[in-house]
């Protein structure tokens, strides 16, 4: 079941101007890039060594995972142009069959960046042919069908695969050991997200008061996208019921009429917490049962509710299953 929220940490389609905007939003160098300092270290560590050893080499493969919204997008959008390389995007449920990945391939030159979002997507066949263009840079396909099929191996030029995903463990573990860099995107500081929403502002040309902004990095469950997409929202909110400029009332009006709490809650989230305690009490809930209760799928409830859930303890992961916190009653109670 598709989920339409504020506080969706997925990519949402919009329209033709709001996707010109997200493009002038993204950073293009770590200098940029807000937050996840030990990931830039590292990186910015290993593409300077490949500049400085000049010697044809591309950058090892690189896995980005963690909960979505944190930046894994954004962040193989820097790499490419640390790197001064063309960016070729693609989605692991986007290819279904190994000819579509190998027409990819095949149309990569050298020192290319291919970014593969939702990684742990890509059926198995597929993977099988990316394992030895990763590692040796050969392309293995079979030409025709039955007792005259015969197998070519073709050159490919050096490229660097970046990788992103919400699941580690669905990937295939020879998969994973192809990867030379893996990390994981850690949630931001609220400073941080801060300066992510000041740097937003600046970029859409709105005014936003100090205060406003802690109240919205507040909000914004410690994630960027959710983070813009509420100052795009209150943005909307202040230039229909204001003078456009985001102050502490409009922004709290705002975010009032989008029902978003104090915790950045919305009633998609206390709707599964209220379920779950008005059947199940303090007992634990398996993640089938809780998917049957709110009518989303069970990869909703794991990669869009639970992430953020853990993270403040509002719910706790059991052998039996999730249960509802004391601090989670404490706050529907409030």
């Amino acid at each position: 079941m598709a989920i339409d929220r504020i506080v969706d940490t997925g990519a949402h389609e919009e329209d033709a101007e709001e996707q010109k905007v997200e493009v002038t939003l993204r950073p293009t160098s770590f200098e940029e890039y807000i937050g996840q300092e030990r990931l830039k270290n590292n990186l910015r560590l290993a593409i300077e060594a490949v500049k400085k050893r000049d010697d044809g080499t591309t950058l090892d493969h690189v896995l980005l995972y963690g909960p979505p919204g944190l930046g894994k997008t954004t962040m193989a959008n820097v790499i490419a142009h640390e790197l001064g390389a063309s960016l070729r995007v693609t989605a692991g449920p986007a290819i279904e069959r190994a000819g579509d990945l190998a027409s990819i391939l095949t149309n990569l030159q050298d020192g290319d960046v291919l970014f593969i979002d939702e990684i742990h997507r890509l059926r198995r066949t597929v993977e099988e042919v990316l394992y030895s263009a990763m590692e040796d840079y050969k392309l293995d396909i079979v030409i025709g069908k039955g007792p005259a099929a015969r197998s070519v191996r073709l050159d490919l030029p050096h490229f660097t695969v970046i990788g992103a995903t919400t699941r580690t463990g669905a990937l295939a573990g020879p998969l994973r050991d192809r990867f030379g860099i893996i990390h994981r995107l850690e949630y931001y500081e609220k400073p941080e997200i801060e300066r992510i929403i000041e740097r937003t502002a600046g970029i859409l040309g709105t005014t936003v008061r100090p205060e406003a902004t802690e109240l919205l990095a507040t909000r914004s469950r410690l994630t960027p996208r959710i983070a813009n997409r509420l100052l795009k929202r209150v943005r909307d909110y202040a230039d229909v019921n204001g003078d456009g400029i985001i102050d502490l009332p409009v922004a709290s009006a705002a975010l009032e009429m989008m029902e978003i709490d104090k915790l950045g809650l919305d009633p998609a989230d206390r709707n599964m917490l209220r379920l779950m305690l008005e059947n199940y009490g303090s007992r634990p809930v398996g993640l089938t049962t809780i998917a049957a209760l709110t009518g989303d799928e069970t990869s909703t409830i794991e990669d869009y509710y639970e992430p953020y859930l853990l993270r403040l303890g509002l719910i706790e992961r059991t052998p039996r299953g999730r249960m509802v916190t004391e601090k989670a009653k404490k706050h529907l109670n409030s």
